[in-house]
């Protein structure tokens, strides 16, 4: 055979290898639920919940542990799932802006259920559009 023939055959066989690696890694959404009752049945796989910071009867964001000067790697946050139940949310990766993720609208955590608690490896937000249609009065 030719180098190039077995050249391209190495480039296939690594495209092809990437892909099932990739594939192998792909995690379902699922809410609270069905990630604790994953982890009781032994399922160490990873997950996305979509949910909502939990709000008091004022509209107010409650349930946020972070302080930055004792461990800026630490946040803790209450989640209500699509479902409407709370849990505690850990997250040793924060993200890198609190504001935005205070008025954020939708959030969907990444992460697995271990020792009772859900820890998040990763924290997505939908964040207010600031792109909105607003009417101009004239």
């Amino acid at each position: 055979m030719k180098k190039s023939y077995i050249l391209g055959l190495i480039i296939i066989a690594v495209a092809v290898a990437v892909i099932i690696s990739s594939a192998g890694d792909a995690s379902k959404y699922v809410s609270f639920r069905e990630a604790f009752a994953m982890a009781q049945a032994g399922d160490d796989s990873k997950v996305h919940v979509v949910g909502q910071l939990q709000r008091n009867q004022a509209g107010e964001i409650i349930g946020i542990e972070y302080d930055p000067v004792k461990d800026p790697n630490y946040l803790a946050f209450m989640m209500v799932d699509n479902n409407q139940e709370v849990h505690k949310v850990v997250c040793y990766n924060p993200p890198p802006s609190m504001q935005d993720f205070k008025r954020s609208e939708q959030i969907v955590v990444v992460g697995r259920v271990k020792e009772g608690q859900f820890i998040a490896s990763q924290i997505l937000m939908k964040c207010p559009s600031k792109y909105e249609d607003k009417q101009i009065k004239g």
